[in-house]
């Protein structure tokens, strides 16, 4: 995911992405946890990502400051 394509999107958006990206953090530290992680170079996309939405989502906050 580029940070393009998220400043593309509005932030109730960006909001659910995130989510749903935390989500898939979470079953990931949990199959890692217990001995049945395969994937993972999940990790450190899945955290990029949350960074990259985090940072649209600070920029759009400050632009409509």
């Amino acid at each position: 995911m580029k940070a393009a394509e998220l400043r593309g999107k509005d932030a109730q958006e960006l909001k659910n992405e995130l989510i749903e990206l935390r989500k898939e953090q979470f079953k990931l530290r949990m199959q890692y946890s217990m001995g049945q992680a395969s994937r993972n170079h999940e990790f450190s996309r899945i955290r990029k990502d949350i960074a990259r939405i985090k940072t649209v989502l600070n920029e759009k906050a400050r632009v409509s400051e």
